[in-house]
């Protein structure tokens, strides 16, 4: 099969396309034939090893060096003991755990995976686990009524965040670069910043500070925090994860925040209901552009320079 590969951590210039072996399930695994993988912050920090915890597992080198975790695809065979489905069945799902979604199959764990709704493409499926759960358990700690900024709103994560905050009732306020702010206020945004014009932590006060793109102090967010606001943060620097769970909690315990991590459950328990909510249309799958195989690295690029809207998919097969 047709699989991009990496070695060595770095840039987009250190994959390659190559032919590689088909991979077989193991006990409680499929093997899916992907249609259609969708770019994730993870994989882009994978690919370079950085911040310091994408290189747990592979201190030197990559523990995996096929990465894709969002999959939508065709079940094509079974591991031992797999109950739930059975070859042919369209299925969707984050592996994040084994990653390989950017070659033209892959082994997941049945655990990972739910039924493909017919009402979504398989591109379109692609772009809904990680970043509808991710974006779903976010908003849950928001309140109808409260103020919630986003940073990094322009994205996958944020894109699901911003409508699903909408459709809860919560004021929010969207962080990113200029290029795309007119997305965010078609996503319904009701306020949206420049990060390079405007110090956002210098605004506010918020009830809610998620941060997809975390590097500031804790005293920054504590700033822009209302009476017992919360701040979480979904990845950022090495230095800025170690002060929140270091230092977020005693400077919690002194002014009556709460800052930390969103600690991100997986599975599809956790972004079915997404999926749910974009059958029904309350939620809409943004996709900025879709790349082909042969293109990971440029769709890596595009997506790691911040300049998509939304999600950025790589099709394999005909999505």
């Amino acid at each position: 099969m047709r699989a991009i590969v990496y070695e060595r951590y770095g840039g987009p210039e250190v994959l390659e396309l190559r032919d590689v072996p088909i991979p077989s399930p193991g006990r409680g695994q499929v093997l899916i034939e992907v249609v259609a993988t969708s770019i994730n912050l993870s994989d882009w920090e994978g690919l370079h090893g950085s911040p310091g915890y994408a290189r747990i597992g592979g201190l030197f080198r990559p523990a995996r060096q096929i990465l894709g975790s969002d999959v939508a695809g065709r079940v094509v065979s079974l591991g031992e003991g797999v109950t739930r489905f059975a070859v042919g069945d369209e299925v969707f799902g984050d592996n994040l755990a084994l990653m390989g979604g950017f070659a033209e199959y892959v082994v997941a764990p049945e655990s990972a995976l739910a039924p493909k709704p017919s009402a979504l493409t398989f591109a379109e499926a692609s772009t809904i686990p990680q970043a509808g759960a991710i974006a779903s358990q976010a908003v849950a700690l928001a309140e109808p009524g409260s103020r919630m900024l986003v940073n990094g709103a322009g994205g996958g994560s944020g894109s699901f965040m911003v409508q699903l905050a909408k459709s809860k009732g919560v004021h929010v306020t969207a962080v990113d670069n200029a290029g795309k702010l007119d997305f965010l206020r078609s996503l319904g945004a009701d306020e949206v910043i420049d990060y390079r014009r405007v110090d956002f932590t210098r605004t506010g006060p918020y009830d809610l500070i998620v941060d997809l793109v975390a590097h500031r102090s804790v005293f920054a967010y504590r700033r822009a925090l209302a009476a017992r606001g919360r701040c979480v943060i979904v990845g950022g620097t090495s230095r800025t994860v170690l002060r929140m769970v270091t230092v977020g909690p005693l400077l919690g315990m002194l002014t009556g925040a709460h800052l930390g991590l969103l600690i991100v459950r997986e599975g599809p328990a956790a972004f079915t209901p997404v999926a749910e909510q974009c059958v029904g249309g309350g939620v809409t799958v943004h996709i900025d552009r879709v790349f082909g195989l042969d293109e990971v690295p440029e769709a890596l690029a595009w997506h790691g320079e911040g300049r998509a809207l939304g999600k950025v998919v790589v099709a394999v097969g005909e999505v």
